[in-house]
């Protein structure tokens, strides 16, 4: 399959931004942030409706609704000033390409492509000062199909403000702008900037080593299995309302099949630590503007202590699940934004700390599940698939799939996906979207 850009465009808003919104701090939070670009793809069938000249009129739609929706949105069509740590809005847009697509919706649907080759449908912009903070991919296959890629900047946003963005983006193009839910732009003036050096790092790939992504699609059922055999005895105390979400056992399954490759290749038993988002905006008791524009995260840290008498399902759940809550109560518990901004910088110097250690595996997870990626409806339905993008540093991606089951997308050295994949309780309990995932 190949993947053809035919137009490279920048989209800017419809209307002009007023000059004194023509400059936007960012927060202390999205300081603690890298810049780098952050994305999915959206994957729609033909619609029998929309032939020959309406594919360019379907393209004209999303076209005019971005430019509309960067009126709301105004920083995004901006760029990054990192010495003044602001969003200069300067209305340059947003990148835009368009593509043409040697085949069919289907061959990706019935997963005939490696996760890495769907990175074809997604824009690569480059962190610098003349970045753009979001590119958009717009790919037509041949049987009419359509996929809708974009990256944004981590630097001004979480998955949170992803996502409102492009179901505000959707919606635009559906009913109308008018319909849209108006984002705040509060958060630095509760999390002002201050003199702090980037805290959080890319996990590096020792070596050199060759990365690759594989997904591995825990049904619906699967999972409501293994929150039941994960029960521990809190959720006996509490009544059962405290069984494992499905984030947290999926997460134990994975992590415990890392810990046994990790023993396959260093031929005895190692510590680890697991590290996982914690999204702030619904935790805190602080007022927090709704649909707040920015990045409000912080991470989680459970352990492991190479104890072969610990390797048990819900022995796993246990440290996560208290990580979790921990972050959780830290939140709660904060009585000022500076609080939360100083346990969220923690969060992030204890990661990298770990990350430096030799003798302690580090695992970066994050969570997708619970965001409404499969509302993305621009006027011909919603999305049949949402992909997440190859990364070129370990990591494990948890999204939700259409029926309430959990895919993993995990990036790894070539040789630990080799022992994952062979895990018997991985093959057990997971089905592969992608045929040739190997």
């Amino acid at each position: 399959m190949r993947v053809e850009i035919v137009s490279r465009k920048f989209i800017t808003p419809s209307s002009s931004t007023p000059p004194q919104l023509r400059s936007c701090e960012i927060s202390a939070l999205d300081q603690l942030l890298p810049p780098v670009y952050v994305g999915l793809t959206y994957f729609y069938p033909a619609d029998e409706n929309i032939q020959g000249a309406k594919h360019s009129e379907r393209g004209k739609q999303l076209e005019e609704s971005l430019s509309k929706i960067l009126t709301l949105y105004y920083p995004v069509a901006g760029r990054y000033d990192e010495e003044k740590l602001l969003i200069d809005c300067n209305d340059k847009g947003v990148e835009y390409l368009e593509a043409e697509v040697s085949g069919r919706l289907s061959q990706i649907l019935n997963g005939e492509l490696q996760p890495e080759q769907l990175n074809q449908f997604l824009p690569y912009p480059v962190a610098s000062p003349t970045s753009p903070l979001v590119a958009v991919q717009v790919s037509t296959f041949e049987c009419g199909g359509l996929a809708v890629g974009l990256r944004i900047s981590h630097k001004i946003c979480d998955a949170a403000t992803l996502t409102s963005f492009v179901n505000g983006w959707a919606t635009t193009s559906r009913v109308g702008i008018d319909e849209v839910p108006r984002p705040s732009f509060a958060l630095p003036s509760l999390f002002q900037t201050r003199e702090t050096t980037q805290i959080l790092k890319a996990t590096p790939v020792k070596n050199g080593a060759r990365v690759v992504t594989r997904t591995f699609v825990f049904s619906r059922p699967a999972v409501a299995n293994l929150q039941v055999i994960a029960r521990t005895r809190d959720d006996d105390l509490e009544g059962g309302k405290g069984q494992p979400s499905r984030v947290q056992v999926v997460t134990a399954i994975v992590w415990r099949a890392l810990i046994k490759v990790a023993k396959l290749k260093h031929g005895y038993l190692r510590p680890s630590a697991l590290i996982h988002g914690v999204e702030m905006r619904k935790r805190s008791a602080l007022p927090i503007p709704p649909n707040c524009f920015g990045n409000m995260l912080r991470v989680s840290m459970a352990r492991f202590a190479a104890d072969e008498s610990k390797m048990g399902l819900p022995d796993l759940v246990i440290p996560v699940r208290q990580a979790i809550r921990d972050a959780v109560s830290d939140c709660q518990n904060a009585i000022s934004y500076d609080d939360l901004l100083l346990g969220a910088a923690g969060s992030f110097s204890e990661w990298n700390v770990e990350a430096s250690k030799s003798e302690i595996d580090v695992y970066t997870f994050t969570s997708w599940c619970g965001f409404p990626i499969y509302e993305v409806d621009f006027g011909w339905g919603k999305p049949a698939w949402v992909s997440s993008p190859h990364k070129p540093v370990p990591v494990v991606n948890l999204l939700d799939t259409k029926d309430g089951g959990v895919e993993v997308w995990m990036t790894a050295e070539e040789k630990d996906m080799i022992l994952f994949q062979q895990d018997p309780e991985i093959i057990a309990l997971t089905d592969s979207r992608l045929k040739n995932n190997v």
